[in-house]
């Protein structure tokens, strides 16, 4: 079933490789917009993590086991890694946290996602949260389907959309365009292409086949499971490619 579904998002997973936006970032300039509006999924994506923690770890007292050992595993280890790295001057953040660092040294706007986080209201939905705040079309509905899968609550589905939702080929992308930007001009770009990095490493060729083992265990001999596990991993790429489809909009 993991070869079935890897083999339907095939050409999805090719348009997203060589989307149109990788070509257009040619600037400083374009390195600040990009920031500006990708740094909504930097944050979202840690929601999806934690809503999976939630779901295939114990988090209560007294603790119990789950009975999903290889997902907690790599659920925690992911964690570990998303909430409490070393930035490149060794002092320990999230990777939200080191994304906003990176965004203040090359002064790209980050007011956006400040006050759409400090206006967060606990009282009203995600998604009602999301409609109160101008955003871009193409930003609040990223959003909205990352907290539509939260809130479905079913740990098979969350844990497809974080394994093949991911953005496991465009980190590699974009340190080359840094590292040819960072060659024109004189800013000081190398906390983001540390971050872009540290995915690089973080996400290593253990947490790959650990997620495909998670989804493999949570979906188990469910026919229904894997089935909801291909439609929103489908639509996970989908969104991928209209958010990567706005912010080459916005650059361009």
């Amino acid at each position: 079933m993991i070869n079935i579904i890897e083999k339907d998002l095939f050409p999805l997973r090719e348009k997203l490789k060589n989307h149109k936006l990788y070509s257009q970032i040619k600037s400083l300039n374009d390195i600040q917009v990009f920031t500006e509006f990708h740094v909504f999924a930097v944050w979202d994506f840690m929601s999806l993590l934690k809503h999976l923690q939630r779901k295939l770890t114990c988090i209560n007292i007294p603790w119990k086991p789950k009975g999903f050992p290889k997902a907690s595993r790599l659920i925690n280890e992911i964690v570990w890694g998303e909430e409490s790295d070393l930035d490149h001057d060794g002092r320990a953040m999230s990777h939200f946290e080191m994304y906003l660092n990176a965004m203040n040294q090359i002064q790209s706007n980050s007011s956006k996602i400040k006050s759409f986080l400090s206006n967060w209201d606990n009282k009203i939905s995600p998604t009602e949260n999301i409609e109160k705040t101008e955003l871009p079309k193409f930003i609040s509905d990223f959003l909205k389907f990352t907290f539509e899968v939260i809130s479905l609550d079913k740990e098979h589905i969350s844990a497809a959309v974080f394994t093949f939702g991911r953005e496991d080929l465009i980190p590699e992308m974009f340190i080359e365009i840094l590292k040819n930007i960072k060659k024109e001009d004189k800013t000081n770009i190398s906390p983001l292409i540390y971050y872009f990095e540290r995915h690089i490493e973080v996400d290593s060729d253990e947490h790959g086949p650990m997620a495909l083992e998670m989804v493999s265990e949570l979906c188990g001999d469910n026919e229904a499971k894997w089935n909801e596990a291909k439609i929103y991993s489908k639509r996970a790429m989908e969104m991928r490619i209209d958010l990567w489809d706005g912010i080459y909009s916005m650059i361009n």
